[in-house]
């Protein structure tokens, strides 16, 4: 709790905070068509560093203020955040290419098991019984939504595996240092470093590509201002106020969402043990979001 903040401004915020952080997991999901679209155009760590520099652009022309009254201790943190995200989608995106998308999907998200564990270990936070059992639902549901064809170990799954602890880690440093620090501040900090690490990959292993496609700069100022700048601004936010494993269960949303917004601007079909999936990791938000806090945990 930030000084001055009493149970009831902070209780405010949080219920504040909580239905945006749905609404940037929807968001999150339903750009999974867009990045689709621009990356058939462009590689994909060009894109990412086109994606990144925007939201850095973005950020520090209203933020920049915030950004350089962070301090040693909260630059280090935006400096450790935005290397565990660029980790994760750096290690997502090696390891798909080596197994199959639904197994990445699965692995991916059991991020919402790890956060828990390593908020137990690293901030000696001990999930309580609410938040641990929206979690079980979600897995299960993300196994339904993403298993389609059954769990067939491969490498790929093992560096998706990493991309799964890089997401859960960056969610606990943001828990660690947002209390402390100014979200927004953090926020600049963690996506010019995703910038550019996604800069220096794709100079190194990609041959640039112009980014003049239409599905491109739509999906640049798509990703680059909403999912990255608003979408970040908003979880380091809530993460002043939300516990890791609360926070794990509202992202782990996104998949279910992806799904629902393919059928809808793709024309996708799902199955019913699809729709079982996404509704049980509905259902284990639901969980987590209504039941009893625990002082300890919040």
């Amino acid at each position: 709790m930030r000084p001055g903040d009493g149970p009831g401004t902070t209780s405010v915020r949080r219920r504040g905070l909580e239905p945006a952080l749905v609404c940037v997991a929807a968001l999150w999901g339903a750009t999974f068509v867009t990045v689709k679209n621009a990356v058939a155009h462009v590689p994909v760590f060009e894109f990412l560093a086109l994606r990144y520099a925007l939201a850095g652009v973005a950020l520090t022309a209203v933020f920049w203020r915030q950004a350089g009254g962070l301090g040693r201790e909260g630059l280090r943190g935006g400096l450790i955040a935005g290397a565990f995200l660029f980790a994760g989608y750096a290690a997502q995106t090696i390891g798909i290419q080596y197994t199959q998308a639904s197994n990445a999907a699965f692995v991916t998200g059991l991020f919402v098991v790890i956060a828990p564990v390593l908020s137990s270990v690293v901030l000696r936070r001990r999930p309580a019984a609410g938040p641990m059992a929206g979690v079980a639902l979600a897995v299960v549901g993300l196994a339904l939504l993403s298993l389609k064809a059954g769990f067939h170990l491969r490498y790929g799954d093992a560096i998706v595996l990493g991309a799964s602890f890089s997401f859960a880690l960056h969610i606990i440093v943001l828990a660690r240092y947002s209390p402390r620090h100014s979200p927004a501040g953090l926020t600049v900090v963690q996506v010019w470093v995703a910038a550019l690490a996604a800069a220096v990959l794709s100079l190194s292993a990609e041959r640039p590509v112009a980014p003049t496609h239409p599905d491109v700069v739509w999906g640049v100022v798509i990703t680059g201002v909403f999912a990255s700048a608003v979408g970040y601004l908003v979880q380091t936010s809530a993460q002043r106020y939300l516990s890791p494993t609360r926070t794990a269960v509202i992202l782990v949303t996104e998949p279910a969402f992806a799904g629902l917004f393919g059928i809808v601007l793709l024309g996708e079909s799902l199955s019913v043990r699809g729709w079982i999936g996404a509704a049980l990791i509905l259902a284990g938000m639901l969980v987590s979001e209504l039941a009893p806090r625990r002082a300890a945990e919040a």
